[in-house]
């Protein structure tokens, strides 16, 4: 199906059911469908025709929601922009998308006014006002969202979208260079939806909860579309907050909760309360994979059960943990499936020239399902390396188990190669954060005296501990190869992000000619650990 046919199926199902909670709103499957509906022929009204890009520059509302889908009724193309990013960020995603219009939220309208400027292309520029609306007047050259809306006529006949059509490019977040778009097809929406509420053994009754924002893939593929195809409903808030987190989640009375990154190992140490458990999440979900202890941990502390998986905005489908089945440590699981077994997902490990390695060998990891983007928007080069043969090549390292589950290694760019010997900058990580006094870690090379790289991992000490360098250099001699203990130790309050958790590890690089002066050396304080 296309994604309009998906929501007409879902609000004939349950039209009178809550579909959303969001910044105060409570919206029907009916009443959004209906706003959908004015949102497309508001749309068609300026211009827009299949297969225009029309960029979404908000934060989480309402507007965002009616903008995608509105878009995608007509078969246009939706192209999110982080709500982080400045004036040359925006204007490099404006003109290299080549869109005609931009929807943007009044909060982001000094950035937005100012890239928008450096776009000849774009025609149109909307504003969403906040809620309540403010009383001050429009800026000139922006039309008011709401009035352009509530004077749209419905689209009263859907256009021919074709599920192979693109409906969004989702930038990636550019930690290489600029960012990629992806282009995400219909396809890949319904089915992420479809397989989502199948993983999770979703229905009706179940209250989906996030707090991603809406730029981010995660929250699109699953979160929404999976509260879509299981006719339930999904309560958005606006970000991440771990003092606010669980009341946020009790409030929302929330069944499934979508997590990504840090968000796990932030909330397990929280100081303990005495309600922790007193809330109705009976499934968390996301990635990466962590310890069976911690997860364990994490389960009997808050009383829900968790899941880990592997994907990426390329593909909505990598794998999975089953509900309820035996976690293997470090283990991502198996290839997701579809609950159409026409619908065929795999996952394989290759080495350089891309063949496939032996079980227990580490490679890249290589997917092929029909969910997978058809490419990366006017980049034929990276699509071509990305592509290959029906398979997606994810610059990933990981490695297989016989019985088919995938266990992560690295992203290859992050591999760090000291005296012969090749490290995982994540499995460092994974050791350090088990540390009680650690909030937060991210691992890089930095380059040797003697050639090939040093380790070097920057800290961010939880509040109010007295973390030392020397228990950080300790705590990895005990659990990590003497090779693998970090030589460098740089502590951080704070660590750049993108808004999607993931630590900037590309910023913590191009900071400053030299990353070692000032830091921590272990081998200039005469620690030995062999």
């Amino acid at each position: 199906m296309s994604l309009g046919e998906f929501l007409d199926a879902a609000a004939r199902r349950n039209p009178d059911k809550i579909f959303v909670e969001m910044s105060g709103h409570k919206l029907t499957y009916r009443r959004f469908h209906d706003g959908v509906l004015r949102a497309a022929g508001m749309f068609r009204a300026l211009g827009v025709h299949k297969g225009d890009r029309v960029c979404l520059f908000m934060p989480n509302c309402v507007e965002y929601l009616y903008s995608w889908f509105g878009l995608a009724l007509l078969g246009a193309i939706g192209v999110p922009i982080n709500t982080a990013y400045k004036r040359d960020e925006t204007a490099y995603i404006l003109n290299d998308s080549q869109a005609i219009a931009i929807v943007a939220h009044e909060s982001l309208l000094p950035v937005a006014q100012e890239a928008a400027d450096l776009a000849p292309g774009i025609q149109h520029r909307l504003m969403v006002q906040g809620d309540p609306h403010p009383s001050t007047t429009i800026d000139p050259g922006w039309s008011p969202f709401s009035e352009l809306l509530s004077a749209a006529t419905p689209l009263s006949s859907l256009p021919p979208v074709s599920p192979q059509d693109v409906s969004m490019l989702v930038y990636t977040s550019g930690t290489t260079g600029n960012p990629k778009g992806v282009m995400v097809t219909h396809l890949m929406y319904v089915s992420a939806g479809q397989g989502f509420a199948h993983w999770t053994q979703a229905t009706s009754d179940d209250r989906f909860f996030t707090c991603l924002p809406y730029f981010h893939a995660n929250v699109q593929y699953y979160s929404t579309m999976g509260t879509l195809a299981a006719g339930a409903t999904l309560v958005v808030v606006d970000r991440f907050s771990a003092s606010r987190f669980w009341d946020q989640v009790r409030e929302a009375e929330a069944t499934i909760v979508n997590f990504i990154g840090m968000m796990m190992p932030v909330l397990a140490k929280q100081d303990p309360a005495p309600n922790d458990r007193e809330n109705q999440v009976r499934l968390f979900y996301g990635s990466p994979a962590f310890s069976p202890d911690f997860l364990d941990a994490f389960q009997e502390r808050f009383g829900t059960a968790v899941i880990v998986g592997f994907g990426m905005t390329e593909t909505c489908y990598g794998t999975i943990e089953g509900i309820g089945q035996s976690r293997r440590n470090g283990s991502s699981g198996r290839p997701r499936q579809h609950p159409d077994p026409a619908f065929i997902n795999q996952v394989r490990i290759v080495d350089d020239a891309g063949e496939p390695v032996a079980f227990g060998t580490t490679g890249e990891i290589t997917v092929k399902n029909p969910a997978t983007m058809s490419g990366y928007w006017r980049n034929e080069e990276q699509t071509r390396l990305a592509l290959r043969e029906g398979w997606l090549f994810t610059g990933d390292l990981g490695w297989m188990d016989e019985d088919g589950f995938l266990y992560f290694v690295d992203r290859k760019k992050d591999v760090i190669r000291r005296r012969g010997e090749n490290i995982s900058s994540q499995e460092v990580e994974d050791v350090i954060k088990r540390h009680v006094n650690v909030l937060d870690c991210a691992v890089i090379a930095v380059p040797s005296e003697l050639g090939e790289d040093e380790v070097k991992v920057y800290v961010s000490p939880r509040p109010g501990s007295d973390l030392t360098p020397e228990d950080v250099v300790y705590w990895c001699a005990e659990y990590l190869a003497y090779f693998k203990v970090p030589r460098y130790v740089e502590f951080r309050e704070e660590l750049p992000r993108t808004p999607s958790l993931r630590v900037r590890k590309d910023l913590l690089r191009q900071e400053r000619e030299n990353l070692i002066e000032g830091c921590f050396d272990r081998e200039a304080a005469g620690i030995r650990i062999r």
